[in-house]
């Protein structure tokens, strides 16, 4: 178990993703300075919506680099997610902090999946959604291996489903539902390609027939 500040957020943010963020409120700014001056990582736990509060999962978080701060304290900085986190109790108040934090433990995740065919299979598919939506200029850029997290914000997944990845803890897994959600929506753009193609033949002049039939 461990304590660390928290900045709740409305994002899901995977280990590895660089994150970079503008810090104006003064809690917040308080929480930032605090952990670059202790070089220590801060927490943000998903909130998907704000009548429920923060999640049960979240992102352990590094500052990598100041980038710039403004003369009324606000500040650019460059971060990057770490590991992921369960909450275990909030900490609303801390004596002489603006900030909250939370007592959180960290779940084992397994990051190799240990089935190639099927991490290529999930690019493959990527790859080919891209070009169903036309995309294919903006297509990430496949690393060995590939893992999960480098392409969960590029496949059209909801907020919902990004936390849902998110308590996923082994790879493969991530994997299978990456490959899940990526197989319903190439079916789902290519019937809109469908409707798209009986829209344009609309108001065209048409060679109908049904050959020879018995009437």
């Amino acid at each position: 178990m461990n304590f660390i500040p928290i900045f709740p957020l409305d994002v899901v943010v995977y280990p590895g993703e660089p994150l970079n963020l503008h810090i104006f409120e003064p809690r917040y700014k308080q929480l930032i300075n605090e952990c670059m001056r202790e070089r220590k990582a801060f927490g943000i736990p998903v909130v998907l919506d704000k009548d429920q509060g923060v999640r049960e999962y979240g992102t352990s978080i590094e500052i990598l680099e100041l980038v710039k701060e403004y003369e009324n304290g606000e500040m650019d900085v460059r971060t990057r997610g770490l590991n992921v986190f369960r909450i275990l109790e909030v900490v609303k108040e801390i004596p002489d902090k603006l900030f909250s934090g939370a007592i959180v433990s960290y779940p084992q995740n397994f990051m190799a999946s240990g089935d190639s065919n099927l991490a290529n299979h999930v690019f493959s598919e990527v790859k080919r959604l891209y070009a169903l939506l036309s995309l294919s200029e903006k297509f990430p850029e496949q690393k060995k291996p590939m893992v999960s997290y480098e392409i969960a914000h590029q496949v059209g997944l909801t907020k919902e489903q990004e936390y849902e990845l998110l308590s996923i803890f082994t790879e493969i897994q991530r994997l299978e539902y990456l490959r899940r959600h990526l197989d319903n929506m190439t079916k789902v753009v290519q019937e809109l390609e469908k409707v798209k193609e009986r829209i344009q033949l609309n108001g065209h002049f048409k060679n109908l027939s049904l050959g020879d039939i018995d009437l």
